[in-house]
């Protein structure tokens, strides 16, 4: 998993900026008479959850007014009760209403990535790992994987680079499945091959690899497919998880369960911003 710094962050933060901002500014705020003074403001929860991307809030505010004063009442990966402050901000009226959209928009969407995967990782077991996937929002990705970890999620390998992951459409234009492993078994890199059957485990059953993927099968299926790898393998679990079937797929004892949901589908976590 990939890390991000202070250069990272504001990279990707002025970026959000320019779409709000460019090419005329903020001409609504120009309009006021007492733009340049200095006023407080809070960042207040709508409702219960755990709270991430603190940091991409802080550098809008930060990005937009070098005078600002962010200080943050929680830390990432917190959990927050409803009316409850996140942060609070001293600088100029115009730098609050200038960065305000784009400084929610990180804060409510790390945070409802990192809400919506603690409400799965508390349906499981302890011993099952709920894991992102690639399904990320193009150039947030490293934000998006980290709310997860901060809702006590695990990563996924981070992109294609990273792990060998042979898949159906791998498998369907090689065509031998036991000679594509071997040919990665000869890399250094993490190997995950997915079967969707038990006859394609068989196929595989013995070679040397790290992973095996269970697509999409169903619960009776997984549960003699894992009987067969008899813990010779670390097994994972991937296919429309959803909060209602994790934990029955967990008590098969699957060691990982994939869950795209987590980072295309999480629900923005509701907070605002209001002047004292």
């Amino acid at each position: 998993m990939q890390k991000f710094n202070y250069k990272y962050i504001d990279l990707v933060v002025r970026k959000a900026l320019d779409e709000d901002l460019k090419p005329l500014g903020d001409i609504t705020t120009r309009l006021l008479n007492h733009k340049k003074k200095k006023i407080r403001a809070k960042i207040i929860a709508k409702q219960n959850g755990i709270v991430a991307g603190i940091d991409f809030c802080k550098q809008a505010f930060k990005a937009v007014g070098k005078e600002t004063i962010f200080k943050s009442k929680i830390k990432d990966g917190k959990f927050i009760k409803k009316n409850r402050v996140i942060a609070e901000i001293l600088a100029k009226t115009e730098t609050i209403l200038m960065a305000e959209r784009t400084a929610l928009n990180f804060l409510n969407h790390a945070s409802g990535i990192a809400t919506t995967t603690n409400k799965f990782v508390k349906k499981v077991n302890k011993k099952t790992k709920v894991c992102c996937t690639r399904k990320t929002t193009p150039n947030l990705r490293l934000l998006e994987k980290y709310a997860v970890r901060k809702g006590g999620g695990f990563n996924h390998r981070y992109n294609l680079s990273d792990e060998i992951l042979i898949k159906d459409n791998h498998i369907a234009s090689e065509k031998n499945l036991k000679s594509l492993v071997l040919k990665a078994s000869k890399t250094k890199k993490i190997i995950t091959v997915e079967v969707e059957n038990i006859n394609q485990l068989k196929k595989i059953i013995g070679l040397k690899f790290k992973r095996i993927l269970f697509d999409n099968m169903k619960i009776h299926e997984l549960k003699k497919c894992l009987k067969i790898c008899k813990k010779k393998y670390e097994t994972e679990y991937s296919g429309n998880a959803n909060l209602k079937n994790i934990k029955s797929i967990s008590r098969t004892g699957v060691n990982r369960i994939s869950v795209g949901i987590l980072t295309h589908s999480s629900k923005a976590f509701d907070a605002s911003l209001s002047f004292r």
